[in-house]
């Protein structure tokens, strides 16, 4: 995609796609691969958990985002002037696992970079959608206070998809260490905020939100979800790639705070977890309702060269009629038939499978720039959208 690729645009799909890492039934069995006597949905963040209880209760977060803020590089020291029992934390979490590879990270984000074409549309029109048909995620978004301007929640979690798609996402160059980590962090926030809200109380099965296993569904909506599209469209792969990817996301949810025992170790594990504790669970809500036109409403502020009918019938075909069918988006049969015999087309050309391209190539290629273009531009940049952490609920929750 040319100089859209700068810092990749398939940040846009994890700005939707982790607008929120909460979500699923905590009814449901310890994924496979969970240590004996564990439970991902039971386990927390305790430790950190427990201190941004005291930094909220005791009035310290704006003093917080404020010292934080110039914060960003992966090689930059924790700042002096954060509470010495954060600051401590951040230094020992601010790290890569003794297990990380180096060499698989760097071949992963070479990896989004060839590749980020598909990975824009899967992470936006796929995983970012589906976020909003599961149920726990969608209401712990809507409820807490980034829920009432999505644009800006947006904008916000933005940053974590810009940073891990970075080619130096990792090296001491990057910054997607500190972002992460910076994540994790408001997680604990809202942990203590949300259990606060009687709105949220009163449509949940949870008593905290975003566990270890909530953390994982998400991970499934975007990464697992992701790899098997790839795969289903014939996108060309080698095996080390594939295992590069899936190494990127097991250190990014690390990063996040998932137990090492609980990440799993191959695609097929990826896959029966997925099955376990995603697939099942899917399911509409009011609140996901809105947050899904929400999100799709963004893109009808901008001229994308194609019609609301066509992203409705793209969301579709990435997801299934009956996600569509939930979200209530209405049918466009044209659209539909441009779409299912469109995209395979554009692929294997993009692909050097054909040698002509396709009829409807340019169109698809200029929605994808249009698509990019407008979440470049709404999103700003992590340098204007820094991840803070909120001290308090959605107005009225």
């Amino acid at each position: 995609m040319g100089n859209l690729s700068r810092r990749n645009v398939l940040s846009l799909g994890v700005a939707l796609g982790l607008v929120s890492v909460a979500g699923a039934n905590a009814a449901l069995a310890a994924p496979a691969g969970a240590a004996a006597g564990t439970d991902p949905w039971w386990t927390w963040d305790d430790d950190l958990d427990r201190l941004m209880a005291t930094l909220l209760d005791t009035g310290q977060i704006p003093a917080v985002n404020t010292a934080w803020r110039p914060w960003v590089d992966n090689n930059r020291p924790v700042p002096s002037g954060l509470p010495a029992d954060l600051a401590a934390h951040l230094r020992q979490a601010a790290a890569l696992p003794s297990w990380a590879d180096r060499a698989k990270l760097r071949l992963a984000a070479d990896f989004n970079r060839r590749k980020d074409t598909y990975l824009l549309m899967l992470y936006g029109l796929g995983s970012g959608i589906m976020s909003t048909v599961i149920p726990r995620e969608a209401k712990s978004v809507y409820w807490s206070a980034g829920g009432a301007n999505m644009q800006d929640r947006a904008a916000k979690t933005f940053t974590f998809g810009y940073d891990l798609s970075e080619l130096t996402a990792f090296e001491p160059s990057g910054q997607f260490v500190v972002t992460a980590n910076k994540t994790r962090v408001v997680h604990a926030a809202v942990r203590h905020l949300l259990p606060q809200s009687s709105r949220w109380k009163a449509v949940v099965d949870e008593q905290i939100p975003i566990s270890n296993g909530d953390i994982l569904v998400t991970f499934h909506s975007l990464g697992t979800f992701v790899h098997r599209k790839l795969v289903e469209w014939h996108v060309p792969m080698t095996a080390a790639e594939e295992d590069a990817f899936l190494h990127q996301w097991q250190v990014a949810i690390h990063l996040l705070g998932v137990r090492d025992e609980f990440i799993p170790k191959t695609w097929a594990a990826a896959d029966a977890q997925a099955a376990q504790v995603l697939t099942l669970i899917l399911t509409p809500s009011t609140e996901g309702r809105e947050l899904a036109e929400d999100l799709l409403g963004l893109t009808a502020q901008v001229d994308l060269g194609v019609t609301r009918g066509f992203i409705n019938e793209f969301v579709r075909y990435v997801l299934s009629d009956r996600i569509g069918d939930w979200l209530g988006l209405r049918r466009d049969y044209v659209a539909a038939a441009t779409v299912r015999t469109g995209w395979p087309a554009y692929i294997a050309f993009r692909e050097g499978l054909i040698p002509i391209a396709p009829v409807g190539f340019y169109m698809f290629d200029q929605f994808i720039r249009a698509l990019a273009m407008l979440f470049l531009n709404k999103a700003g940049s992590p340098t204007t959208t820094p991840i803070t952490i909120p001290t308090g609920n959605r107005p009225g929750a």
